[in-house]
Formats: structure tokens, C-alpha cells, sequence
């Protein structure tokens, strides 16, 4: 089932119980005795019941009955469900103490029918402002999580819903967990891929602050946490960005920050990903020997410019989005014997340059385990030589954030290699800033779980961080956001072909339409 069933039926057939029927005045229960963990988190040791062992509730309204535990968990016999015939607020709640300072993270799997004023989790009286996420609308369960700075030694953790009469969530599989002494991020890698940055400025785009004062946008990102710059390279674009020339300045100002750099080899003069991969005009008459020299001298010629120049890539992409290959037709996957080639030539030239940039291979469909689990079979198997797995996961296009975290966890554990999102986003509007319609819409929203909101595309870049810091044996290195500073700025459209087209992506980027810094920024400050 994807809702509960019904509650009062349910609840009747606790032995003993005395349900308090909706709409009933009630105040809070008793606050269950603090601890330093969760108590009860798997909703399991009272069974089916009106108020949770460990667990606290409370309601402004009078509704505290809306909150019960029934049948129907998601790993084990019971779950936390919401849920009242009229409407209803209603908060599930611990207090935890003695804990030590540093950051913490709270997290449940979750699933909801969606339609309430509010729904979230969060921490609060933890020494700071109160930190939320908001429980997206989901039939399967899916996790979330929020993080916050604990300062003084205890904080509250709640589950809370304001809704409409028969909205329902369920909640199970409960966590907190953390007390990183440092008090900061914990994420190795808090990233953006800025490949557009340079033709916006060029062009005439500006970047504000939250407050609305303008600064310069590598230092913004910079200041609120940012720590690594992904720039694509195209061999021989026709409006001459993303080539060697351009990214060579932009590796100056990323170095200049204190980021790292990611260097993306698209290996074409356009965009490369699973559903295109075309060779660069100049290579389209090379025989195989010919394609595969050329993949190395041209990712050598590059990342050696970046070394003379004193900005040395850190990490190198050999390929992007190559679940299908690259450089068709020689290098496609039905061809695994050319494909290693080619991902060694880029390999080895990527170690010829500086033995210590870490070379990644970058597939999209971040929760598509059985094919990457073929993909990089098919890469082990011929002795493809690389560093780091990463994948693209936007939450609207590639699953949930359960799948996510199953294909991440296992594409670790089999290969022993770290793991990244290289790229992600999400929208904080519906609403257009320019003629090109955008990608993110109503029914890409309904398909994310987050509402297309400023708060809603901030949790739901925190929560897929927290899904990458979860990987065990800290093998979860970090995420990339994509673009984030693509905003619409006339002559900064997709198509470097055509000086006119627009820009599809502005609703997804990290600054609102008046050039201000949304909230998603902040994430990573504490990702």
C-alpha cells in the first residue's frame, strides 16, 4: 500500500488501546526521557499504538491523535503515520542531551500523498536557527535527512505535519547521527560545475549575495562553502568557449579561490552525454588508430597548459555521460574492446601529466545499479585504469534517492573505488526569466518530490549529499551541482551554434531571477 490504512481500524485492534479520536482537545504527552540517540527508531517496540515508546506528540489544534504507529513498516512490522479525517497539526518528537558540539544529521525514509500546508523534519534547540527538510511527495519510501550545529550539548528532533483532512505521511528507520567536533562540512567534495560562468560575465551577467549586493561569484561560492570547480572541455566549439584558451583562464580564477578543479573532457566540439556522442569535426576522418592517438595528445595538451600555467587539474573526466560510450560510432559500448582503448589513451595521458589527478569515469543514471554494475564490469575486465566512479543523479530524470543510495553503496563496495555525484539539481521555480521554455516543469516537479520552491531545491541538494556521505567506509566523496550560474543573460544560450537561442536551465541555477544567491547555496556550507 501506498497510504496507510485506515486508523481507526487499525488502532482498534491494539489490544487495550483507547484511541482519542481526531478533532479531540488534547495537550502533549509527556516528553519521553532523553537520550543521546533515537529512542525506538524503527517505530517497533510499542507496536501498533497511539503514542510511540521514546517518541513525544504534540498538536496546536488538538489533534495529538493523528499521530499513531500501524502496520505496514518499511523494514520492519511497524511505521509512524500522520493522518487525521479533519485537519490536523500534529509533532513526533525527542529530545536528545548530552550530546557533544559539531555537527549532526537527522534522517528517516519517508513517504507522503503530498497536499499538506506543511511537512518536514527538523532540529531545533540545538544552539542555532531551526533546520528543516521537507517530506516530498512519494508512494515508495524514499530517505531524507537534515543537518544541523549542535552548541549546546542537545538538540530536538521532529516530525512534524500541518495537513488537510486524509493527507497522510508514514516515517520509519529513524537516525541521528554525527558529532564532527570541527563544527563544519564534513563532504571531501563541495562542488560546481561553472562552465558557462566566463561567456555570462562576457556577456554581461552579474552575481549578488542574498542581500543583493553584488560580488564576484567564484568568491561568492567560495564564501558560502564551495570547494572544487568542474569546467567542461570541447575540443573546437563553434563559439569558442569550453576550449583550451577559455579554460585555462577560468583554472586561473577557480585556483585563485583555493578550489580545486575538475577538468571534463567532452571529447567533441558540442555537448556529449548518453544520448549523443559526436567526434569533433577535425577527428572525423581518423581511423581508430588515428581517434585513440588523438585522445591522448589532446587531453595531454590541455592538462599540461594547465600544469605550465601552475593550475594543475586535480581531477580529470575521461569522457562525459558515457553510458552509451564516446566519439560514435568507434567508441560505443557495443564495442567494449575500442571504448577501453580509448578510456586508457585518456587515462594514461591524464597520469603522463601529473601522476596524482585522479582520474573518473562518469556514467549518468546514478540509480541504474544494473547497468553501471555492466558498465564497469566491462571497464575492470580489460584493465581501464581509473581513480574515482561518478554519476549523474537528478532526482526528477534518475529515481529516487533510495536508489541512489543502493547503486552508490554497491558501486563502492564492488569496485573499492570513492564515489560522487558529478552532476545534480533541481529548480526553485516554475516561472521562466527568458523565451526558451525550461527543461525542470509541473510534471518534472511532481517527478523530484521537492517543491519547485527556494527551500525545496535547497533540501533537495542537501538531501543527495547526505546520500553520498552515507556510502560506507567513507568512500562518499562529495556532489557537483551542475551550473548553478547559468542564469538567463542574452548570447548565454544552450546552442553554441546560435547566438540567439536561450536558456533552459535558469530556473535550476543557485540565483534567483533578480541575480540574488538562493538558499540552495548555503548547503554548501555545511554539506
Amino acid at each position: 500500500m501506498s497510504g496507510p490504512s485506515h486508523p481507526l481500524r487499525t488502532l482498534a485492534a491494539a489490544s487495550g488501546l483507547v484511541l482519542l479520536v481526531a478533532g479531540m482537545v488534547a495537550g502533549p504527552t509527556a516528553p519521553a526521557s532523553a537520550a543521546a540517540t533515537i529512542t525506538n527508531p524503527g517505530f517497533e517496540s510499542s507496536g501498533a499504538s497511539q503514542t510511540p515508546t521514546g517518541w513525544s506528540e504534540s498538536s496546536s489544534n488538538g489533534t495529538q491523535s493523528a499521530g499513531f504507529t500501524e502496520a505496514g513498516g518499511r523494514s520492519g512490522n511497524y511505521r509512524l503515520t500522520h493522518w487525521a479525517s479533519g485537519a490536523y497539526r500534529v509533532e513526533s518528537y525527542q529530545q536528545l542531551t548530552g550530546l557533544g558540539n559539531g555537527s549532526y544529521t537527522l534522517r528517516a525514509w519517508v513517504r507522503s500523498g503530498g497536499g499538506q500546508v506543511a511537512s518536514y523534519l527538523s532540529l531545533r534547540n540545538c544552539g542555532g536557527a531551526e533546520q528543516r527538510v521537507n517530506i516530498p511527495t512519494a508512494a515508495n519510501w524514499t530517505q531524507i535527512s537534515v543537518t544541523t550545529q549542535v552548541s549546546t550539548g542537545q538538540c530536538t528532533a521532529s516530525i512534524v505535519s500541518d495537513a488537510q483532512a486524509g493527507n497522510w505521511i508514514n516515517v520509519d528507520d529513524v537516525e541521528f547521527t554525527g558529532g564532527g567536533s570541527s563544527g563544519g562540512p564534513v563532504s571531501q567534495i563541495r562542488g560546481v560545475d561553472i562552465s558557462t560562468l566566463l561567456k555570462s560575465q562576457d556577456r554581461g551577467g552579474v552575481y549578488r549575495d542574498s542581500a543583493g549586493t553584488q560580488r564576484d561569484p567564484l568568491q561568492l561560492l567560495g564564501a558560502n562553502g564551495v570547494n572544487y570547480a568542474r569546467l567542461k572541455v570541447w575540443v573546437n566549439p563553434a563559439d569558442g568557449y569550453n576550449n583550451r584558451a577559455r579554460v585555462l583562464t577560468m583554472a586561473s580564477r577557480i585556483k585563485a579561490q583555493g578550489m580545486k578543479l575538475l577538468v571534463d573532457f567532452h571529447y567533441s566540439d558540442t555537448w556529449a552525454d548518453p544520448g549523443k556522442q559526436y567526434k569533433p569535426a577535425a577527428w572525423n576522418g581518423y581511423n581508430f588508430t588515428q581517434l585513440r592517438d588523438a585522445v591522448y595528445n589532446h587531453t595531454y595538451d590541455v592538462l599540461n597548459a594547465l600544469k605550465a600555467q601552475g593550475t594543475t587539474a586535480d581531477m580529470v573526466q575521461v569522457g562525459n555521460e558515457i553510458n552509451d560510450g564516446m566519439l560514435w560510432p568507434d567508441g560505443r559500448s557495443n564495442n567494449w574492446a575500442n571504448l577501453a582503448a580509448l578510456l586508457t589513451a585518456g587515462s594514461n595521458a591524464v597520469k603522463a601529466v601529473n601522476s596524482s589527478t585522479q582520474v573518473l569515469l562518469h556514467l549518468a543514471e546514478g540509480g541504474n545499479n544494473s547497468q553501471h554494475r555492466w558498465w564497469f564490469d566491462q571497464a575492470t575486465s580489460r584493465g581501464v585504469p581509473f581513480d574515482v566512479i561518478g554519476v549523474s543523479h537528478y532526482l526528477y530524470w534518475h529515481g529516487s534517492l533510495s536508489s541512489l543510495q543502493a547503486n552508490l553503496n554497491d558501486l563502492a563496495s564492488r569496485y573499492g573505488r570513492p564515489v560522487l555525484v558529478a552532476e545534480t539539481a533541481y529548480g526553485f521555480t516554475l516561472n521562466a526569466d527568458d523565451s526558451e521554455p525550461n527543461i525542470f516543469n509541473s510534471s518534472l516537479q511532481q517527478a523530484g518530490g521537492y517543491p519547485a520552491t527556494p527551500q525545496g531545491q535547497a533540501d533537495a541538494l542537501r538531501a543527495v549529499f547526505n546520500v553520498v556521505r552515507s556510502v560506507p567506509n567513507g568512500r562518499g566523496l562529495g556532489v557537483f551541482y551542475w551550473e548553478p550560474t547559468w542564469t538567463a543573460v542574452p548570447g548565454n544560450g544552450w546552442d553554441p551554434e546560435n547566438a540567439s537561442s536561450g536558456n533552459g536551465w535558469e530556473n535550476q541555477a543557485l540565483f534567483d531571477y533578480g541575480d540574488r544567491a538562493l538558499p540552495g547555496l548555503s548547503v554548501f556550507g555545511s554539506a
